[in-house]
């Protein structure tokens, strides 16, 4: 298949093509964090989402145990392309095991973590990301999250699936400290700073005295993120906090999962990379993650199977970058 197109410049390199070639092209420990979202794969067969008619992508796999023979290809790459010590975050979720209304879920985050583990990944603690549960039952119209359910058997009633970030931390030393001589200067999510603490952004005194890097940390630190802007249910979720996807969908397409929310893609680049530092996504999609990587100052490196998205991916970047000439980097 080979790369279908691509654009490269200074700040970011995206490609239309299969992730599970590109990736071959790519020098070993060249990527400082990657950070995507895999589909959603299901226990009773396949995804629960297929994004393209193509044999190659993932959410076409027959089986549960098919797509992680698949999906294992990309995380062996992945590993080899991390720099020693540093973060590959994957957004997942607990999945119904068939596509019933009432059913059992499988552990799919637990699943992927015994694959990092496997190919030489860390696995720490998970963050949970809270969804509105009756912004997830208009959405989905499962019977399970409805109330007249609680009436007739409340025993027959799931909870509404939280999202998951897990950070898998590859094994070894890293070369290049991710420091913050400042602290935490810029907070991404619906929660205001308190007023009396906005003196303290961009501290130069002891660190210990920055109380507004210390309130960012304790919410960053939370394994509980409930302040997400353009997740499913959050009332102050703004224009801007996801990128536009609608416009992608043609005659007979699948469904497609919003975006992941940018507010998630900026705290993952602002704490696990320095400034310049180059952020993948196997998993294009419309570009979140190469969109939040380069307006957060690091180099984006983005991978999209799907024509659709990639031409959207395009778009946002240009609009990230002011419509940056294409030159070709030197990533690859």
């Amino acid at each position: 298949m080979a790369t279908l197109d691509q654009v490269a410049t200074g700040q970011y390199a995206i490609f239309h093509g299969d992730s599970a070639e590109v990736l071959q092209s790519m020098p070993s420990e060249s990527v400082h964090l990657s950070i995507y979202s895999p589909p959603f794969a299901s226990d009773g067969g396949g995804c629960l989402f297929n994004y393209s008619s193509s044999d190659r992508d993932l959410s076409n796999c027959r089986t549960y145990e098919e797509f992680f023979d698949h999906y294992e290809f990309i995380v062996s790459e992945i590993a080899r392309l991390t720099l020693p010590g540093r973060i590959s975050a994957v957004h997942c979720m607990d999945t119904p095991k068939d596509g019933a209304n009432i059913c059992g879920y499988q552990d799919f985050p637990g699943d992927i973590i015994k694959l990092h583990e496997k190919h030489g990944f860390e696995y720490t603690p998970r963050i949970c990301i809270w969804k509105e549960p009756l912004a997830v039952r208009n959405r989905t119209m499962t019977k399970a999250l409805a109330h007249r359910q609680t009436v007739d058997d409340c025993c027959q009633v799931n909870v509404a699936a939280s999202d998951y970030l897990i950070p898998f931390r590859k094994k070894g030393d890293n070369p290049i400290p991710v420091t913050h001589p400042t602290g935490f200067s810029e907070y991404h999510g619906s929660s205001e700073i308190p007023e009396e603490l906005k003196r303290f952004r961009r501290w130069k005194g002891k660190q210990t005295e920055n109380r507004y890097s210390h309130w960012i940390w304790q919410n960053y630190a939370s394994g509980v993120w409930d302040d997400i802007r353009g997740n499913m249910g959050n009332a102050k979720a703004d224009k801007g906090s996801v990128l536009a996807y609608k416009e992608t969908k043609v005659e007979g397409d699948e469904r497609h999962m919003h975006p992941l929310q940018l507010d998630v893609i900026s705290r993952a680049v602002d704490l696990w990379t320095n400034t310049g530092e180059t952020v993948l996504t196997p998993f294009m999609g419309v570009g979140s993650e190469v969109y939040g990587a380069v307006v957060n100052g690091r180099r984006g490196v983005g991978i999209e199977l799907k024509q659709a998205y990639y031409r959207q991916a395009v778009r946002h970047m240009e609009s990230a970058t002011g419509d940056d000439p294409p030159e070709q980097g030197s990533l690859f």
